[in-house]
């Protein structure tokens, strides 16, 4: 395990997953949202975004954790493992506003990227049935049967995984 995409809904735990996970492989992590966002939260050009990117899978090794539909087929046709936090949408929501009440809205530097506003929470509630099919068909299409898939549907069974992860690499 040395490309991780690391995907799924907001407040569903992927920042969170990519420092443990890059801590445990030694690897780079990137948030999607620090270097799609500045601190003003203006975008970064789709060519420009996408530029990043290739540079960034371009690596030995790396941890990237966001969604970005647009670009992660980048992701997908680089890595050697997905992981899809497939939690439930009450887990997500509950996600977002326990991450507002913990950390305040800005950027952290840590891959903590609060923003959030209707847009935010109508994504987080509509996630399972509008956008999970579509990232679940880009992973059937451009990792399935390359990389290994690990759907991991909440809290404790993330860290039961990161767990197993690990002592593996011990």
């Amino acid at each position: 395990m040395k490309k991780v995409a690391i995907v799924g809904c907001g407040g569903s735990g992927k920042s969170y997953l990519a420092r443990e996970l890059g801590g445990i492989l030694d690897a780079p992590v990137t948030h999607l949202d620090a270097a799609y966002y500045d601190d003003a939260w203006n975008e970064l050009s789709t060519e420009k975004f996408t530029a990043l990117q290739r540079e960034l899978v371009a690596q030995p090794r790396w941890v990237i954790d966001g969604n970005y539909n647009s670009t992660l087929q980048i992701r997908l046709e680089t890595c050697d493992t997905v992981v899809l936090m497939d939690v439930s949408t009450v887990a997500a929501l509950y996600g977002i506003l326990s991450r507002q009440i913990r950390h305040g809205a800005g950027h952290k530097g840590n891959g903590v990227h609060n923003r959030i506003h209707w847009g935010v929470i109508k994504y987080v509630a509509t996630y399972r049935r509008k956008m999970r099919p579509r990232v679940m068909a880009k992973i059937e299409e451009f990792a399935s049967g390359r990389a290994d898939v690990v759907l991991l549907s909440n809290r404790r069974q993330t860290r039961r995984w990161l767990r197993k992860v690990d002592a593996e690499r011990r």
